[in-house]
């Protein structure tokens, strides 16, 4: 293993290529940054990584280095990456790089191909970082944890409690399947070149069981975006663009729900309590 890490703008000038807009590309250079994902990603030598987008491979080595029992695998797309990664990484053993799209990868695969559950993690595209955190969700089976760096007024989001200006629908959708914790911060100078944006880099670990018992994924997901889709709407008239009015009036009275409340002050368990009324109600 080496012991000094090449750095994102020295492999750039090695290789004669240059930061694509195209792909959203920032490449970290930052040392406190780096400690920290690798910190949080890694629980011990015999872990088995799957890192999202991994570009240049700077996070690749370092996370490789300290699971030389394990296995690391370089999830990458973009095909100037994939031959910096594979000239730079192919002379450790616990590495493998897999040309393939972070929306489509098979992580249930690599679980099973382990015999165990995987850690994922990844500097995530900004314009595509949710729907891959809810991919990382989709997967949780198979997913121990999830270390990402997200935009900062994201990673907000979905870390804010009831009843703050950013809790919104993405809040509760994570936090039903997932503890969520803030990381480090990363500021546009730990990137090189420097977003206009600051990062937050965040935490998932996947919860065995549902926060509150949800008897329809797909129906909570219908409540809870319903609920928030008019956030200046009470919860009684922004769930009727969806259900039937009798029916919502009906829930509500069910489990206690004042229906003239909004949607940012409801807890993921009244979430759950609310679709389990719903579901029942729509099936009666």
């Amino acid at each position: 293993m080496r012991e000094a890490f090449p750095d994102a703008r020295a492999l750039l000038k090695q290789y004669g290529f240059s930061a694509k807009k195209s792909w959203g590309q920032n490449f970290l250079i930052s040392e406190r940054v780096y400690r920290a994902i690798v910190d949080a990603t890694v629980t011990g030598t015999e872990d088995w990584v799957v890192e999202v987008g991994s570009g240049l491979g700077t996070l690749t080595m370092r996370l490789a280095q300290r699971i030389p029992d394990g296995q690391l695998i370089a999830v990458e797309r973009e095909p100037d990456m994939l031959k910096v990664l594979q000239a730079e990484l192919e002379h450790l053993e616990n590495v493998e790089v897999h040309p393939a799209n972070a929306m489509s990868y098979d992580y249930a695969g690599v679980a099973k191909w382990r015999g165990d559950k995987i850690a994922v993690c990844g500097n995530l595209p900004y314009q595509i970082a949710s729907q891959i955190l809810f991919r990382f969700i989709d997967a949780r089976a198979h997913i121990t944890h999830a270390v990402a760096m997200v935009q900062k007024e994201m990673a907000d989001r979905i870390v804010s409690p009831p009843g703050v200006k950013a809790y919104g629908a993405m809040s509760v959708m994570i936090a039903a399947y997932a503890e969520v914790h803030t990381v480090v911060q990363a500021s546009p100078g730990d990137f090189s070149p420097a977003p206009k944006v600051h990062s937050t880099v965040i935490k998932l670990t996947m919860r065995d069981q549902p926060r509150a018992p949800i008897p329809d994924e797909e129906a909570f997901s219908k409540v809870v975006h319903a609920a928030f889709s008019q956030r200046r709407k009470t919860l009684r008239n922004a769930l009727q663009s969806q259900y039937d009015k009798a029916l919502v009036l009906a829930a509500l009275d069910d489990v206690g729900i004042d229906g003239v409340r909004r949607g940012e002050t409801l807890s993921v368990e009244e979430f759950a309590a609310l679709t389990t009324s719903i579901v029942k109600a729509a099936d009666a």
